[in-house]
């Protein structure tokens, strides 16, 4: 199955990094975000993307002509203008890389990849979020659905702890990071099939909106609940916290070896 993603938002929540990159580029311990979420599904066999460009795209287009070099040792003969490569490692992906618009929203970019897609179903997700969410699993849920489309949802922790106060002022309990108001919400990771093209009609349609309202209301729109680890990049304080992560050696989203 073919691996579509979105990254040709503006990013302006984390505009601190993304005055020069697109928000699929912002790096996690030395990496981009992007190239973390494309291990997440190779880890699970899914090798062939296509990845929807908007804003400063042409940086994520650099990025994947020379991937080659990104991944591997190199000496530079200046004198001679040659370079020699020593180690050719590298990922068993093929990447199409298509330039969907800048102010294209995320149902248009959908869109304007379907010639790339064919007549099989495809897997969908979001630029910017990473979690342990089981593919293989998720994909399996899909089928058995019959739905057209499968989104994951997950139930995020609440930004701020919560005091059990007593009538006194006493605080009988305090929880750092308690689950949130119990509402599951959309993770990205969809499993959609072809038919869902049908649904988009313009590209000023935002895909959370008109088609999955749509899709919901003729019921072919089902939730694959991740009970495990989710987190989107929204804003600094997200990818500070991605980033503390990663370098404990804990980062739950880094299933591959």
């Amino acid at each position: 199955m073919k691996v579509v993603i979105l990254a040709g938002g503006k990013g302006t929540r984390i505009s601190e990094e993304t005055l020069t990159i697109p928000k699929p580029m912002i790096e996690i311990g030395s990496k981009p975000i992007l190239w973390h979420i494309m291990k997440i599904y190779s880890h699970y066999g899914f090798n062939e993307f296509i990845v929807c460009l908007g804003y400063l795209g042409y940086v994520v287009k650099e990025y994947f002509s020379h991937y080659f070099l990104h991944m591997s040792d190199v000496t530079m003969d200046l004198a001679k203008n040659k370079m020699h490569i020593h180690n050719t490692a590298s990922e068993p992906w093929q990447v199409t890389l298509v330039d969907t618009g800048a102010e294209t929203m995320t149902a248009g970019r959908i869109k304007r990849i379907e010639k790339y897609i064919g007549t099989d179903p495809f897997l969908m997700t979001y630029g910017d979020g990473v979690g342990d969410i089981d593919l293989k699993a998720l994909v399996k849920f899909h089928q058995k659905s019959k739905a057209l489309a499968t989104v994951t949802a997950v139930q995020p922790l609440g930004r701020f702890g919560t005091l059990d106060i007593s009538t006194t002022g006493k605080v009988n309990h305090f929880l750092e990071k308690p689950q949130g108001d119990n509402n599951w919400i959309n993770a990205g990771f969809f499993v959609l099939q072809p038919e869902i093209f049908k649904y988009i009609e313009a590209d000023d349609i935002i895909w959370e909106k008109e088609p999955m309202e749509k899709l919901s209301r003729e019921g072919q729109l089902t939730a694959y609940k991740h009970h495990g680890f989710w987190r989107p990049m929204d804003a600094l304080r997200d990818k500070i916290e991605l980033e503390r992560l990663w370098q404990s050696g804990e980062a739950p989203w880094k299933i591959w070896k």
